[in-house]
């Protein structure tokens, strides 16, 4: 009688088990195939293969923060760290490196027949003025923003974290306000110099023998010669560039989303580094090339012979309106040529 008891409990045990796993089946099938790591993995690739990016839900109204992933992230990163550095030291240090030969090589050009004696005005107080607005301004722009592609690379090891974080704050606020007087200097000199940059026949000759700074020929020319109107057209373009470019950088997904942040920085950057190999050239040709050029924008009066040498139509044009050269302090006047 025992044994037909536990067979009856035993029957009745194995019932319930069954019963149990059948009322349990329903329940494993509704649950998420997101807990299968293989399904989980399936579903992002397709996400990314459909959306290029990650992307859940969220509450808060800032829906970039949505995104988990985004892979043209990591192109950006590899351009910013990885290309960017390389194309900024080749512009940099390959402008430098050429303008060392051609100094060596070139020397300095010279003013033929020594000065004269007598100067002529060659920019005003108001060109002056904002072009040293621009010269400045550019400066503090070079130095902050090329601190974001080798700060971490010479100056960290240099000064240590502390003094660079607080350097690279402060080199961010100069970078942005530093920008706003540049745009609106550029845009000044813009208005003033536009008629006088346009290119015409006498600059086509000025190209075809050197410019004066190949060989010893210095092809006549009018207040600004074919070099000139062509950096005077180059850095039009590069501010307009990097200031759209930069602007969007300063008011961050107003104007465009990641992508176009993204697109953002690497034309600014891009331009940027272009623009100061481009400076450095003018820089080295107001200064150290040219003798008596650094004049023109530090008094304002350049040397009658610079002038008859470098720009002989401009000055055929202002000594036939009046406007004579002065002779030095004290001398007596002598009538102009």
């Amino acid at each position: 009688m025992a044994m037909v008891c536990a067979r009856i409990r035993l029957c009745f045990a194995a019932i319930a088990l069954l019963l149990l796993a059948v009322a349990a089946a329903p329940v494993a099938a509704q649950q998420p195939n997101s807990v299968n790591p293989n399904g989980s993995a399936v579903q992002e690739q397709q996400l990314l293969d459909q959306l290029h990016r990650v992307q859940g839900l969220g509450t808060i109204p800032d829906t970039k923060s949505y995104v988990i992933e985004q892979p043209q992230g990591r192109e950006w990163r590899l351009f910013h760290e990885g290309y960017l550095p390389w194309i900024g030291g080749v512009v940099i240090l390959g402008a430098i490196v050429v303008l060392l030969l051609f100094y060596f090589i070139r020397g300095v050009i010279r003013i033929e027949g020594g000065r004269s004696g007598r100067t002529i005005l060659r920019f005003t107080a108001v060109e002056r003025l904002t072009h040293w607005t621009i010269a400045i301004s550019f400066v503090i722009l070079g130095l902050t923003g090329l601190n974001i592609s080798f700060g971490k690379s010479l100056l960290l090891p240099l000064i240590g974290p502390d003094a660079f974080s607080r350097w690279s704050i402060a080199a961010k606020y100069l970078h942005d306000y530093s920008s706003i007087p540049f745009v609106i200097g550029v845009l000044v000199l813009f208005l003033l110099w536009v008629r006088q940059n346009f290119f015409t026949r006498v600059d086509l000759r000025w190209f075809q023998e050197g410019g004066g700074m190949v060989g010893h020929k210095h092809p006549p020319a009018y207040k600004f010669n074919g070099g000139q109107k062509l950096l005077f057209w180059l850095v039009v373009l590069a501010t307009i560039g990097v200031a759209l470019s930069g602007f969007s950088l300063l008011f961050p997904f107003y104007l465009t989303n990641i992508l176009g942040m993204q697109t953002s920085e690497i034309v600014h950057a891009v331009i940027a580094m272009l623009f100061i190999g481009l400076i450095l050239a003018h820089i080295y040709i107001g200064t150290l090339g040219m003798e008596g050029g650094f004049e023109a924008m530090g008094t304002g009066d350049v040397d009658l012979n610079w002038a008859k040498q470098h720009h002989a139509l401009w000055v055929e044009q202002e000594l036939g309106q009046g406007r004579a050269a002065t002779p030095p302090a004290g001398a007596a006047a002598t009538p102009a040529e």
